[in-house]
């Protein structure tokens, strides 16, 4: 019998390993005189919590704090208005992620522009765009790169690609945000402890997360995102608690080691350099936590040749959304006033709600388990 996807992950949903780690941590949780909040940083583990009913299976002391989420969740209007706008060009194709097509911006969201006419493409690879450019030699085609360091070094093969094959009509707008200096800017807050989303370490490695332990005094467990990777990590944290250590420590080493993927950040770092400073939504600036293309690329950067219609002001969100407090762990999404009422996935306020991977997603669409 051949093997199918299932066989990969059945074992890391079983329930009664679910459960069996969940006795586990509620036995060492005992030994505790203090409760523990642990902030899942991706959304991806807010899902997984959500789904599988985790909290429910937490002792009283230990307390999940969602935290940025997704790179959707945490982009500005400002932005988003970036993407619209030059959406809006009549010589423009916008190719971008699919999860980008329902946050609203202050004129609209993307699936508004393509209402009013504007050629909005929505793809899984970036490298779906060379075969858009080719069949349309006569447009600009501007891809609008969202993602975490995960994704990041598919916008920089797709640049790598296009320089080599010489491709003339294709350009970027780059929205690649990092996780580490979110993290340190959340870290003095009442969080004691980070779930380290994997898949950005597969890329960058572990070693992104080491200073959060010795310079914080937060325990960091990168974690996988089944269910069983998420108790495994929580028990591995209280376990720390319990010992009185702190360190950074990986469950997910099925594919996560302390360098990461040297050849993918060889090909960022040819491409890509820290911007000075980058607005998240909800949270504010935070310096050096995104990208930008080097100089010497400003031929492709979308930002510096359309700069004039671009705006630069900030814009805040919807006066009765919360996502702010909710990205930074202040509230969740019951606190909401407007959470499943006026905020619906069919009518969003917020990128909490518009997101997959949004708090406010997960809790719309798992709440019926809490």
């Amino acid at each position: 019998m051949g093997l199918e996807l299932k066989n990969f992950y059945d074992d890391f949903r079983d329930a009664k390993t679910i459960k069996a780690y969940a006795k586990v941590i509620k036995k060492d949780a005992s030994e505790l005189n203090r409760d523990i909040n642990i902030m899942e940083v991706c959304g991806g583990h807010t899902h997984t919590i959500m789904k599988y009913g985790l909290p429910q299976l937490m002792p009283k002391n230990i307390h999940f704090i969602h935290g940025p989420g997704c790179p959707v969740c945490i982009m500005p209007k400002e932005r988003i208005d970036h993407a619209y706008l030059l959406s809006m060009q009549e010589d423009v194709i916008l190719v971008t992620l699919g999860d980008m097509i329902k946050v609203p911006g202050s004129h609209g969201s993307l699936q508004d522009a393509r209402s009013k006419g504007a050629d909005v493409r929505f793809v899984y690879s970036p490298m779906d765009c060379l075969k858009i450019a080719k069949e349309h030699p006569d447009k600009k085609v501007i891809f609008f790169a969202i993602g975490f360091e995960t994704t990041t070094p598919m916008t920089a093969a797709l640049i790598d690609t296009v320089i080599k094959k010489e491709v003339s009509n294709i350009y970027f707008h780059i929205n690649h945000v990092t996780v580490p200096e979110a993290m340190a800017m959340l870290a003095p807050s009442k969080i004691d402890a980070f779930l380290g989303p994997s898949h950005v370490s597969v890329i960058s490695g572990s070693k992104i997360y080491e200073p959060f332990p010795e310079k914080f005094n937060k325990p960091v467990v990168v974690s996988g995102f089944e269910p069983v990777d998420v108790m495994q990590s929580i028990g591995m944290i209280v376990k720390q608690f319990v010992e009185g250590r702190c360190a950074l420590e990986v469950e997910y080493k099925r594919a996560v080691n302390r360098e990461g993927n040297v050849m993918a950040q060889a090909l960022n770092n040819k491409y890509f350099e820290q911007r000075e400073h980058f607005r998240w939504r909800g949270i504010g600036d935070i310096a050096k936590s995104a990208l930008k293309l080097k100089d010497v690329f400003a031929h492709l950067d979308a930002e510096v040749i359309y700069q004039d219609i671009l705006p630069t002001q900030e814009i805040d969100d919807h006066k009765l959304c919360i996502c702010g407090e909710i990205l930074k762990g202040e509230k969740n999404p019951k606190d909401c006033k407007v959470f499943g009422t006026a905020c619906k996935p069919s009518n969003p306020l917020g990128s909490c709600m518009v997101s997959s991977e949004g708090a406010c997603a997960a809790y719309y669409k798992y709440g019926n388990l809490l």
